[in-house]
């Protein structure tokens, strides 16, 4: 079986997945998108409403912005895939469940698996604590991590640069020195 065939194999599984609640008020799942052969994986926290309503990965103000660092860094959404650790959107973007993200997590390492992109960015403290660990964003952004067989790089999630602007240069330098190991 092809790679993109095992995505999307995986993909249909996510879409009919009831192994949490959060099946029976999502509007649509949101598997993520992006090439079976992406260099680079983006993984966020969880749909929000925008994801929800359009069935795809950062397409509200965070995808705006995260599409603007990687311009930032000479990539387009379409080189990377995106996603994110829950496949489905909690109520009211209430942060998610231990039980949620379990549920949720063995679909994220199978993508990874599939992809096998050279590094995963991890979004924000909900991915960072459900992929390596409880690590301070303040004291490991901008660090690379790796895990087995994966190289993970830790970053703020594009909300907290919309909540906190301090935040956005920090996030640009993160993707500097991102860009830098992509070379």
């Amino acid at each position: 079986m092809t790679r993109q065939k095992e995505l999307d194999r995986l993909h249909e599984e996510i879409a009919t997945c009831e192994k949490c609640r959060l099946h029976i008020s999502r509007l649509n799942p949101v598997p993520g998108e992006g090439p079976v052969d992406a260099k680079l994986m983006l993984v966020g926290e969880a749909p929000g409403a925008r994801e929800d309503e359009s069935g795809r990965p950062f397409v509200g103000r965070s995808g705006e912005l995260l599409t603007t660092l990687l311009s930032g860094i000479g990539l387009s959404r379409s080189d990377v895939f995106i996603t994110s650790i829950l496949k489905s959107r909690p109520p009211k973007n209430r942060t998610p469940s231990r039980r949620e993200i379990e549920a949720c997590r063995h679909y994220l390492e199978r993508q990874i698996e599939i992809i096998n992109p050279q590094i995963v960015v991890l979004l924000g403290g909900v991915a960072v604590s459900s992929m390596i660990g409880p690590w301070k964003l303040s004291q490991s952004h901008g660090r690379f991590y790796e895990g087995g067989e994966h190289t993970f790089f830790i970053t703020y999630h594009p909300a907290a640069a919309l909540r906190f602007p301090k935040f956005r240069d920090v996030m640009k330098a993160d993707f500097e020195i991102l860009k830098q190991e992509l070379k």
